[in-house]
């Protein structure tokens, strides 16, 4: 028989969506799963995104632009503006995804062995892009104990060596929710300017942030104009998950002529959901300010809750819609699958993700769970009732 590639032998299961095959089971085996694995919201999806695909009148779905179309590019560049980014239309790429903006960036920047700096816990497909690209992923650990903040800079100064290439850092987190301060920004810009590095940066979470703080973007620092890499996309800021529609954005022209090259090895984005993207635009701020409230509301409930388990340490977020929670276990993905496959409460049970996979690093986070909290709090309520007295029956 023909063998399988040492990459593909190589790439990770999702944390996220491995457990799928037994929640399916459970739920055709009767039981409602309240889904808190996975960043899909309940939020509706802005009509006037959906109203531009419903009443086009295309004849001909054409091939798009490789780069995406020049309006979509346009708007987006003064959509940046309004957020003090001040980027081109000709800066940007759009993807299909933000997952296809990190690939390209990891094939543009670095080769074979190389390496790239990331504080982990990361959102788990890093890893995965990483081994599509050949690339080498060096975890700097970032701690719950201090709410995943980002861990000092001479601990990232150890990790250099030649085969450095960038810093790769998600803000706000996913996984952990942790809003990067401006200082630090500032920080990891010296680095990147000092050892000539990349510094990406993905940040699809941008509207989502708390308690009056503000997302300072990478490329809102003065001076990184050649090492800022953003990754972005509609998927989350929209509730477009389904769209597929992300961007890589730099004033580096090289980066993106390179990129442009990958793009055009995949021929374009789709045509309906840069349709679609472009009219999102037009959301008013009104829409945000809403999803905020609610999230700010699903957060400090969720947290609060979770805090009166014992034994389970969580950190606040301060950004995004996910939090990472410590439980009283010692291997949350065999706790994960028993509560699809043998816990029930009322006929309900609750899907997580465990966080090891969001490590780099063997070992850590063996008893972290990731939650997002894109339900609405009846919901959340229940989940944590269910993750109690799961618990209680868990550890005997």
């Amino acid at each position: 028989m023909p063998t399988i590639s040492n990459k593909g032998q190589s790439m990770p299961s999702s944390p996220i969506r491995k457990l799928v095959p037994f929640a399916e089971h459970a739920k055709k085996n009767g039981a409602k799963v309240i889904h808190l694995n996975i960043g899909q919201p309940d939020i509706k999806t802005p009509k006037v995104a959906l109203d531009a695909v419903k009443n086009n009148t295309l004849e001909i779905l054409e091939y798009s632009r490789t780069e995406g179309s020049d309006a979509y590019r346009e708007k987006l560049a003064k959509y940046y503006a309004k957020n003090d980014i001040l980027v081109d239309a000709q800066d940007i790429i759009i993807t299909t995804g933000g997952s296809e903006a990190l690939a390209f960036a990891m094939g543009t920047i670095a080769d074979m062995g190389d390496e790239i700096i990331i504080p982990e816990p990361f959102y788990a497909n890093y890893n995965g892009f990483a081994i599509a690209a050949g690339v080498r992923v060096v975890p700097v650990e970032s701690r719950i104990e201090d709410n995943f903040a980002l861990p000092p800079i001479e601990e990232f100064e150890k990790l250099i060596t030649p085969s450095t290439r960038a810093i790769l850092i998600c803000n706000p987190g996913n996984p952990t929710g942790y809003l990067y301060s401006q200082e630090e920004i500032k920080k990891l810009a010296v680095i990147a300017k000092k050892h000539d590095l990349f510094l990406i940066a993905d940040e699809v979470y941008r509207e989502f942030t708390y308690e009056g703080k503000e997302h300072y973007s990478i490329l809102q620092e003065p001076g990184l104009e050649n090492h800022a890499i953003m990754v972005d996309s509609v998927s989350k800021r929209y509730s477009m998950c389904g769209a597929r529609i992300g961007c890589l954005v730099t004033k580096n022209k090289e980066v993106i002529a390179t990129s442009m090259k990958f793009a055009q090895a995949r021929l374009s984005p789709p045509t309906y959901a840069q349709i679609a993207s472009e009219a999102a635009l037009e959301t008013p701020q009104s829409y945000f300010d809403e999803v905020k409230e609610e999230y700010v509301s699903r957060r400090d409930f969720l947290v609060a809750e979770l805090s009166k388990i014992e034994g389970v340490k969580v950190a606040k977020p301060q950004g995004a819609f996910y939090c990472i929670a410590e439980l009283p276990v010692n291997d949350t993905d065999d706790f994960s699958q028993w509560l699809l496959e043998d816990y029930r409460l009322n006929g309900e049970t609750v899907m997580l993700a465990p966080a090891a996979g969001f490590y780099s690093t063997p070992g850590l986070g063996k008893n972290q769970v990731r939650l997002a909290y894109v339900l609405e709090k009846e919901s959340l309520k229940r989940a944590v009732a269910i993750l109690k007295e799961a618990l209680k029956s868990y550890i005997g």
